[in-house]
Formats: structure tokens, sequence, C-alpha cells
């Protein structure tokens, strides 16, 4: 499976207008493992940017071409139990799995089928992968970021 980071920002992903917050983040999916319900969300069509998290969460974004998609149950199962670790990195956790909606991210983005991206703190991309992204490496990547680094 490919394997690449990222450090850039991602042309399209901070500068797309506002959009509305996201109006299913209290809802979660049925398909969330219970110990995750609090942390994973399922992102509004009309979100076109990520501009309310930047220097607040890093957003771990998960799309997949259905709620039964394999590797979408597989990144979630891997992420439940680490909730701990996760709200340490400030992670929130989107999702969108529904193409057919034609969400602004995944528009602006140009996602077609799986794909989890993990984005900084400053908005830039720090992961993009076609693939679940195993959690170890994504809590590894994020204790070498020099943000996580420096804080007190």
């Amino acid at each position: 499976m490919p394997r690449r980071t990222v450090t850039r920002m991602m042309p399209g992903l901070a500068p797309l207008a506002a959009a509305a917050a996201v109006a299913a983040a209290a809802a979660a999916p049925a398909l969330v493992p219970r110990a995750m319900a609090a942390e994973v969300r399922a992102m509004a069509p009309e979100r076109a940017d990520l501009r309310d998290y930047r220097w607040s969460a890093r957003p771990l974004l998960i799309f997949a071409a259905s709620p039964d998609d394999p590797r979408l149950r597989a990144a979630l199962e891997a992420l439940k139990g680490r909730d701990a670790a996760l709200d340490d990195r400030e992670i929130v956790v989107l999702t969108d799995t529904d193409p057919a909606a034609r969400g602004g991210l995944r528009e602006g983005l140009g996602v077609s089928g799986f794909r989890m991206m993990l984005v900084g703190l400053d908005g830039g991309v720090k992961m993009d992968e076609t693939a679940p992204i195993p959690v170890d490496r994504l809590l590894e990547t994020i204790d070498r970021m020099p943000m996580r680094r420096n804080r007190g």
C-alpha cells in the first residue's frame, strides 16, 4: 500500500470557503465503537474547511465509500480504546462515508474511495494514505512534531 508523509499545506484545504459547523457532530454513526462515540464525528456535507479546528485540534479525516468499508471498520477498530492517547494529542476523528452527498472536503481534496489524512494544528496535512494508518505510527508522527515536542 502506498505510504507518504506530507508536511505542506494542501491546496484547497485551508483556503476553502467557510462552511457551517458540523451539524452531525453529536450523532456518531452506529458502526462507531462505543468507547469512541465521543471522539468520532460524521462530517456534514457542507463542511468545506477545517478552520474551526486550526490551532486547537488535529483532525484525523477518514473518507470511505460506505459505512461498511472494511478499511473504515479496521481504522475505527484500531482507534478503539486509545481515547487517552488521542485526547492527549488533541485528535478529533471526522468521517465521511457518503460520496453521493458530495461533501465539501471530499470534493475539495478530490477524494475517491478510502483515504485517511492527519491534519496538524497549523492546518497542514501531515499524513495522507489510501489505507488505514496504524495508530502507533500516527501517534509517533505527532510526537515528532515541533509543536508537540515544545509544549509545556
